[in-house]
C-alpha cells in the first residue's frame, strides 16, 4: 500500500472548517491530527483501557474530576505512555506530512499531546465499558 493512500482511510470531518485555520500548525492539526486520532479512537481508548488496568484499576475509583486529571497527567507525564499514543499517530503519516511534522516538531507535538487529552477525556464513560 502506497503511504498516501492511508489519507483515503481517514474519516472526513465536516465540523472543521479549514478557512479559519490561519497557520501551517493549525492546518496540519485540522486535515491531518484531527482525521488520524478519530480514525484511531477505538484503538486509543484499548490502549487507555489496558493502562487503566495495569495500574490495579485505580481509575474507576475516582471522581469524576479526578479522572479527567488521571487522563491528562497520564498523558503529559507518563512518557512511555505518551509516546506510545504519539507513536500510534504518527504511524498514520504520510512521508509529506511527517517532513511537515519534523519542521514544527515542537508546536505540533504539543497540539497533538492536547487533542490526545481532549478526546479521552470528552470519552471517559466509554472507558468504564471496555
Amino acid at each position: 500500500m502506497d503511504r498516501n493512500e492511508l489519507k483515503q482511510l481517514r474519516p472526513k470531518i465536516p465540523a472543521i472548517i479549514d478557512l479559519d485555520a490561519t497557520t501551517l500548525a493549525e492546518q496540519f492539526q485540522n486535515r491531518t491530527l484531527r482525521p488520524i486520532l478519530k480514525l484511531q479512537n477505538d484503538l486509543l481508548l484499548d490502549v487507555f483501557s489496558h493502562y487503566i488496568q495495569q495500574r490495579k484499576g485505580v481509575y474507576y475509583t475516582l471522581s469524576e474530576e479526578k479522572r479527567l486529571e488521571y487522563i491528562e497527567h497520564s498523558i503529559r507525564k507518563d512518557l512511555k505512555f505518551k509516546h506510545l499514543l504519539m507513536g500510534i499517530t504518527i504511524g498514520q503519516f504520510t512521508a509529506e506530512e511527517w517532513e511537515t511534522y519534523v519542521q514544527h516538531e515542537d508546536e505540533l507535538r504539543r497540539r497533538m499531546t492536547d487533542l490526545l487529552v481532549q478526546r479521552l477525556q470528552s470519552q471517559q464513560i466509554e472507558l468504564r465499558n471496555r
